[in-house]
């Protein structure tokens, strides 16, 4: 097969590969779309050491089964592969799961590839009238709606359900988007970038500003770096949530005395459990997230200059999806 493969810091080659085979309780996918993810672009930089060269990176995707008893169906790709009898796995917190393993981490290849290998418990089955594009976006939708979904469980009854997300990318977009299917309606992203706050707000149906100003109940740090950590800590109102996402930079930022000073909860957030997971690719398939029509497309054997464009700040779309059979 043919595939993207992470060859060392700001290095992809795209070439042969040989094809994954199955194991036990798996089955073969043909990848027909694969979204960039901020995780894909830390490797590619050289920032994770979880994802060590040479490797096929993706994880956001979905395809068609190739073979066995559900041969050509076409599903959208949970790449969280746990262990299914931890306490975690147990308790239906199966992202907390201590061996969990992911595609596009060793010791499985991810899905920037014509074909992948996944558990049959790993894959939803998506209607006819849904596109592999919009498909493959269950997986990052599902890691803002499971942020969403805690933030919301810890906001006080008493507060107004308004909130600000930090970060306009794709996790961003999808924190929104997850906000207003779960009940909130007065949402706003701040992001620096004018070309993307345009797209936010002229595609997307975004209220895009450039710096936020306001104390807000609830605070989504989508991007993870310090600056932004700051921002939350200081925009976040008296008894107001954080919820965590982004993994930007590991240290630095948040406010710990204005946090403790005003009862500020902060929530670490980390991808999804396989609930929300297929609660989140439902929302899709029953159009409670929109159309979700912004992202862009690109073929596979392209995906070497998407990377750069990416790291260039180019990019106006919140996500590139790769084609591996284009």
């Amino acid at each position: 097969m043919k595939a993207l493969i992470y060859d060392g810091v700001e290095t992809l080659g795209f070439r042969d590969a040989p094809d994954p085979k199955p194991a036990a309780g798996e089955h073969l996918i043909r990848v027909e779309a694969v979204g960039i993810c901020g995780s894909d672009m830390h490797a590619y930089l050289g920032h994770d050491a979880r994802r060590p060269a040479p490797l096929i990176l993706g994880h956001e995707a979905a395809g068609t089964i190739i073979g066995g008893d559900r041969d050509g169906e076409r599903v959208t790709l949970n790449p969280l592969v746990t262990c299914l009898t931890c306490p975690a796995c147990l308790a239906g917190r199966e992202n907390l799961c201590p061996s969990r393993q992911i595609i596009s981490m060793p010791p499985r290849e991810g899905a920037f590839a014509q074909f992948v290998s996944m558990p049959g418990r790993n894959l939803v089955a998506m209607p006819d009238g849904v596109s592999f594009e919009t498909a493959a976006l269950a997986e990052p939708l599902a890691v803002s709606w499971h942020a969403v979904r805690l933030a919301l469980a810890a906001l006080h009854p008493s507060m107004e359900r308004r909130a600000l997300v930090i970060g306009g990318g794709a996790i961003g977009l999808a924190a929104a988007l997850a906000l207003t299917a779960q009940g909130v309606t007065d949402v706003t992203i701040a992001e620096p970038s004018a070309a993307r706050r345009a797209f936010l707000s002229d595609r997307c149906g975004q209220r895009a500003v450039d710096k936020a100003e306001g104390a807000w109940p609830l605070v989504i740090d989508a991007v993870g770096y310090a600056a932004t950590r700051a921002l939350a800590s200081a925009a976040a109102a008296p008894g107001g949530v954080i919820a965590h996402v982004g993994l930007g930079e590991d240290t630095g930022g948040l406010d710990i005395r204005r946090m403790t000073l005003q009862e500020i909860t902060f929530i670490g957030t980390y991808t999804y459990t396989a609930q929300d997971f297929r609660d989140t690719a439902q929302a899709i398939f029953d159009g409670r997230l929109g159309p979700l029509d912004w992202t862009e497309q690109r073929p596979l054997a392209e995906g070497s200059a998407a990377f750069r464009d990416l790291r260039a700040g180019t990019v106006a779309a919140p996500k590139i999806i790769l084609l591996p059979q284009t």
